[in-house]
């Protein structure tokens, strides 16, 4: 393949002295960062910073990380904490694997007696990808780890011109970033291109006159930078459709907690007819009774879309039907400490605004 011959060797310009010295003058000011040059930060953060931020813009996780850090200081305390309280701090963070995982690598880090210091080390530790792996070998180790998440990759297609389409070039912008990566300040090296590609080469409209690395890119010298990385085309995902059950009873509403393994496994939630499983909206309710529509929940998810009838009820006629060894009955005014995954917390605003 062509595009991966030519990032065997790389440009002649001097990328990384010059990128760090962006980075030393340019660098973005995170809390689970340590400034440019500094010892490492404490690979605890650094872990927890990239667990979030999988899929996750920055924005969104800074927020989660201070209260996290506040409620959890240390590895010990986030593993001695209950799960079900770990799970209702990220609601709304997505992807709550992440969460599942993030308690069983941080009782294996106790268990261990500190985080690994290598690559090949932390792979080991549950949840933890190569990326991750990477990221924490690198920024909080020092060790020369090839860190590529998706700013990187942005920057790498572009520098080196590796115009094949993703996902299939990742294994030649990996080699690429391999040949740039430096030996010393590692950490470094992986945070100034993840800001550069966060800040500079940006998707689109990439801001090319004040990037420190012009004088080496392949892609803007031939004027393509905005169109790398080329993607192969999406394919439109289906839509899938269920109902959800409001059950309301004395300024308190029905919570369910779903099972540990699947969608959602392990939070809190307002019951549903199983649209994890169907696709056809046509489930049973919790309990019989008088149900009437209070409109439609829609939510993305990363495979498929999802439409959600909301289905409410007075819980008088049928709150004995309720096994109470299956659910609980939470009071209203304390529904944002319930830690609902974005979609139920969706449903419960609905609801709310249909009894207003």
């Amino acid at each position: 393949m062509q595009a991966s011959a030519e990032t065997k060797a790389s440009p002649s310009f001097a990328i990384a002295p010059a990128l760090l010295a962006w980075y030393d003058a340019h660098a973005r000011s995170l809390p689970w960062r340590a400034p440019p040059g500094a010892p490492p930060p404490d690979p605890y953060r650094v872990w927890l910073s990239e667990v979030m931020l999988q899929q996750t813009t920055v924005a969104a996780v800074g927020p989660y990380f201070e209260r996290f850090t506040r409620r959890w200081p240390t590895i010990a305390d986030l593993a001695a904490a209950d799960e079900a309280e770990i799970m209702a701090a990220w609601a709304g963070l997505g992807y709550y694997s992440r969460a599942r995982n993030l308690v069983a690598c941080a009782r294996e880090v106790v268990r261990l007696g500190g985080f690994p210091s290598t690559e090949a080390d932390l792979r080991k530790l549950p949840g933890l990808g190569a990326y991750t792996a990477a990221a924490v070998a690198a920024i909080a180790f020092g060790e020369a780890a090839v860190v590529v998440d998706a700013n990187v990759e942005r920057v790498v297609a572009r520098l080196f011109a590796i115009t094949d389409p993703l996902p299939g070039a990742r294994p030649a912008i990996r080699e690429a970033t391999a040949t740039i990566t430096p030996p010393v300040r590692a950490g470094d090296f992986a945070q100034a291109m993840m800001d550069l590609g966060a800040t500079v080469c940006t998707v689109r409209s990439p801001r090319c006159l004040l990037c420190p690395l012009r004088g080496a890119c392949r892609a803007e010298a031939a004027g393509i930078a905005e169109a790398l990385p080329a993607k192969t085309p999406k394919k439109p995902k289906p839509t899938r459709k269920g109902r959800v059950f409001w059950i309301e009873r004395e300024g308190a509403v029905w919570f369910v907690r779903r099972e540990a393994k699947g969608m959602l496994g392990g939070m809190r939630a307002l019951p549903d007819d199983g649209w994890h499983a169907r696709a056809d909206g046509h489930g049973e309710g919790p309990v019989a009774g008088p149900w009437r529509s209070g409109g439609v929940v829609r939510h993305g998810f990363t495979h498929f879309d999802l439409e959600l009838q909301l289905m409410l009820c007075d819980a008088a006629e049928m709150v004995h039907q309720l096994p109470p060894e299956e659910g609980e009955f939470w009071p209203l005014v304390r529904l944002d400490e319930a830690g609902l995954p974005t979609v139920f917390a969706k449903a419960a605003r609905l609801a709310l605004s249909e009894r207003s």
